[in-house]
Formats: structure tokens, sequence, C-alpha cells
């Protein structure tokens, strides 16, 4: 991200936060774009549907084939065949709708960095990434309804981003 580190930590939240939004979109994108790929949806409505839910908001998607392809059941009559072998059918692919939202999550973890530097007084401190990445994975297991998934992606993004400080 460039322009992220250029000045010091806590200060100029808003444009922090804008990058990692940014960030956090692009990378939802990639992954709505290999979905698209993956799932094949019925209709071009569908596929922008299915990035915008992946890259920008929480929500879910709406369309009839996601819920088939989430719990393993087959495929709705109008539902195109996948490309893929029988085994990695989309039918078959366990894909969690908590892995939405991945500017929602940039957005998060750029605020509560910030504002955790603010607060803190010490704006180069790993523990401020720590903080910010525990709570974008906070937000995933709200979203989720899982104290689990919460917790996990607590630790596991809190503990890379503060890796990737030091």
């Amino acid at each position: 991200m460039a322009g992220y580190w250029d000045g010091p930590e806590g200060e100029q939240c808003p444009q922090r936060t804008w990058l990692a939004t940014r960030v956090g979109a692009a990378a939802g994108l990639v992954g709505a774009a290999y979905r698209i790929i993956l799932l094949r949806p019925g209709s071009a409505l569908a596929a922008l549907q299915m990035a915008a839910a992946d890259s920008v908001t929480m929500g879910k998607s709406r369309a009839p084939w996601h819920w088939n392809c989430r719990v393993g059941l087959p495929h709705t009559a109008g539902a195109p065949a996948s490309p893929l072998p029988a085994l990695a059918a989309p039918s078959l692919l366990p894909l969690p709708l908590p892995l939405h939202g991945f500017a929602t999550l940039g957005a998060v973890f750029g605020l509560s960095t910030c504002l955790s530097a603010q607060v803190r007084e010490e704006p180069e401190d790993p523990l401020n990434y720590f903080i910010g990445g525990c709570a974008a994975g906070a937000v995933l297991g709200v979203r989720a309804h899982s104290y689990f998934t919460g917790t996990t992606a607590c630790l596991g993004f809190g503990i890379t981003a503060a890796l990737m400080k030091i």
C-alpha cells in the first residue's frame, strides 16, 4: 500500500482507512472472480451480485444457486453444469459465507489500527496492528454468528498483522 506507511501511525486515519479498504476490496474482487468462474452463475446480474457481496458488503448473496452450493445440495434445474471434475463440483465445494466483505474487513483493520495508535500514544508498536487484525477477525466472527470463528480469526489476523509490522 503505497502511502499507508508514509506518515507516523495514528495520524491521517481517514486516508489510512481508505487505503486499507481499497486493498480489501481488491482482494475481494479477486476472490469473487474465482468464485464466479467456479460457480458459474446463471446470469450477469447474479454474477454482479456475487462480486459485490464478496468485495464490498458483508451481506449474503441471494442467487438461488448460492445456497445450494453452500450446503452441498444438488444444483437447481436451471444452473449450468460445472467444468470441474465430480469431486470438485460446485455443489460439493464448501464455500463459507463469512468470507464476504473484504473491503469491510480492510476498513475495520485500518480504522482500528489507526485509532489504537492514537489512543495508546505508541504509534510504532506492533500491538496496534494486532488490535486492528483482531477487530477485523471479530467482525468476521460476528458475520458468521460463531464465537469460534471470531476467536480464531482474531488471533490469526492479529498475529499476522503484528508480524507484518515487525
